[in-house]
């Protein structure tokens, strides 16, 4: 059942498969394109890093303990991840730890350049690329 006022997008599909198979899926693309909103419909607890209420201590949290941040029901929404790189990492060790499919989707109008994680998230972090979120024809 889709979450008062979102309306299914073609999208949505490719995400379940994506949450399905692996322990993390990041949603790229430019700004306004419906990742966070696609994201925020299949996740059970967000975490908005520009909150501007929060992204203070989320950044502190990130300095000092980012699996803060990752606890909490799943999957389990980091929108605008790129604002705290170590989060990277950090999603990529809870998968293996967790071992279970589905337990992070992870938005980003930028992605964390590959000097700056410590690894690339391959087998562990799917990818999909949102040019346009297409609204599903009712």
């Amino acid at each position: 059942m889709a979450k008062r006022g979102y309306k299914s997008r073609l999208c949505d599909a490719e995400l379940k498969l994506a949450l399905n198979s692996s322990g993390a899926v990041l949603i790229e693309g430019s700004k306004w394109r419906g990742k966070t909103s696609t994201a925020n419909e299949a996740s059970k607890s967000v975490v908005y890093m520009q909150d501007p209420d929060l992204s203070a201590s989320y950044q502190a949290m990130v300095n000092i303990k980012p699996s803060l941040l990752l606890k909490g029901e799943t999957p389990r929404l980091i929108d605008e991840c790129q604002m705290a790189p170590i989060l990277w990492d950090a999603v990529r060790f809870e998968v293996d730890k967790r071992g279970y499919p589905g337990q992070f989707i992870l938005t980003g109008s930028a992605v964390p350049k590959d000097n700056v994680v410590a690894h690339t998230g391959t087998g562990r972090i799917a990818r999909i690329s949102i040019v346009f979120c297409l609204l599903e024809k009712n």
